[in-house]
């Protein structure tokens, strides 16, 4: 892979002729396109670790996602200058800048695929599916029989990557309805982690390019052509690396701050579990002591709560530290990057791997798996099975011979614009091509509402 093909600024629709005034590039452009998106607005109501918690301090999609777009922009600074000092060929700073630009761009949208209640959400979806295909029908036959296997894989490994891919390239109307926010290849080809279909998944494969899907059946003709124009053609997008990383360095350091915030999890708990024989290692020690250090400053200047206070500046200084070890990583992993055999995330191939396995183990035993977090997983449970349950029966029957006056008046309230969409799709398709439309007209329907707005609609659905 190289560069000069890999920052490809081709849009599935050819953009306006450019007004000759405008010195923005084609990447500048992507940025100011979601920054005013009604989609990227959303995530401001959707649940990043905790869902339908009120406060102003505990983060949303929103917040995460701002951070993310800020770390991934320093790692392309620091990466991209790296590359340049040691004399990398075919690197430039107007590489370095676009790179960065797409990676500021990816940062806000990595998460605009994700459904309501975070990752809870998407379990529940995989799960609705999983016991309901074989109860649900379309023209006289049980999808689990109409329906082929890539078909059936798609909702039985829902993901919100593939779902973000969706909403940028086909649900986002920003001129017509049928290219989306119409944004660059390059950038879509960050944002998609996982650059295999449902049926491709292979967790074992200890490449972490197959751990998961990276797009739906609907978009795999749309992905294929950004793979051959951007010279991909299956391997993992460079910049991917560096978005996950952003990511990892966000959600694993922002958590354990959360947490200790909440009051889940106390500071001389996570001095006692830093210090825990698994997690040895040099990195790991060294957060110790940064932690110890950080909590004496805060005693000396008589902070009203120096435990928080000294996580809080700990965090700032783990994320620093992070940051380099993705830029080492990265830049001693260049070539096998670059050729499409490197498997691993950047940080797992870091110093800092152990550190990063520890802050998210801390984190799942402490935050994810709270009280808190699970009774509210109780009423998620049931607000997505509620919604899938009426949701998908209407879509399945609207415009059907079986269509009921309730399908008819759900499908007006849901968004006209995925409907207009999904009725494009099924014309002149097959009876399975159909039902596919008509699920996925379902899951965006659900994928799209805002946690409050999730728990407001149900609660109108049950009268």
């Amino acid at each position: 892979m190289d560069w000069k093909t890999l920052l490809q600024s081709r849009r599935e629709r050819s953009s306006i002729a450019a007004n000759p005034g405008d010195i923005r590039t084609e990447f500048r452009k992507d940025y100011h396109r979601i920054i005013g998106s009604a989609s990227f607005r959303r995530l401001q109501d959707k649940a990043q670790v905790y869902p339908l918690t009120r406060g102003d301090f505990v983060r949303t999609r929103l917040t995460h996602s701002l951070e993310v777009s800020s770390f991934a922009g320093s790692l392309a600074d620091m990466i991209f200058r790296r590359l340049i000092d040691i004399g990398t060929p075919d690197v430039c700073d107007i590489v370095r800048e676009n790179c960065r630009d797409i990676l500021e761009c990816a940062g806000l949208i990595h998460d605009i695929g994700n459904p309501p209640f975070g990752h809870f959400g998407e379990f529940a979806i995989r799960q609705w599916f999983k016991e309901n295909l074989p109860k649900l029908s379309f023209a006289g036959t049980t999808l689990d029989k109409l329906l082929d296997n890539h078909m059936k894989a798609d909702f039985l490994n829902f993901e919100g990557n593939a779902q973000a891919l969706r909403v940028l390239a086909r649900l986002h109307c920003l001129i017509d309805m049928n290219t989306g926010m119409n944004l660059t290849y390059a950038l879509l080809h960050t944002i998609v982690k996982y650059p295999v279909s449902s049926l491709e998944i292979d967790k074992l494969s200890g490449d972490i390019r197959t751990k998961k899907m990276g797009f739906f059946l609907s978009e795999q003709e749309l992905f294929y052509d950004i793979a051959k124009s951007t010279g991909t053609n299956g391997k993992r997008f460079p910049l991917t690396f560096i978005l996950e990383s952003a990511d990892d360095i966000a959600y694993k350091t922002a958590d354990i701050e959360d947490a200790v915030i909440k009051g889940l999890l106390s500071y001389d708990v996570l001095l006692k579990e830093l210090q825990s024989e698994k997690y040895a290692s040099e990195s790991t020690t060294e957060a110790y002591r940064e932690l110890i250090r950080s909590h004496d400053s805060a005693e000396k200047l008589h902070m009203e709560n120096a435990d928080s206070a000294a996580v809080s500046r700990w965090i700032i200084k783990l994320q620093t530290k992070m940051l380099y070890a993705a830029t080492d990583a990265f830049c001693d992993n260049y070539n096998s990057i670059m050729a499409g055999d490197f498997k691993e995330d950047l940080l797992s191939a870091s110093p800092a791997g152990t550190l990063s396995d520890a802050l998210s183990d801390i984190a799942y035993r402490y935050a994810f798996r709270s009280g808190l977090i699970v009774k509210n997983e109780v009423s998620e449970w049931a607000v997505m099975n509620g919604l899938l349950e009426k949701t998908v029966n209407a879509t399945l029957r609207f415009g059907t011979p079986e269509q009921q006056m309730i399908d008819r008046d759900l499908t007006e309230i849901l968004s006209d614009n995925y409907r207009e969409i999904c009725l494009r799709n099924c014309e002149g398709k097959t009876p399975a091509e159909q039902a596919y439309y008509r699920l996925l007209y379902a899951t965006d329907c659900i994928s799209g509402m805002t946690d409050s707005f999730a728990v407001e609609f149900f609660h109108t659905l049950n009268g």
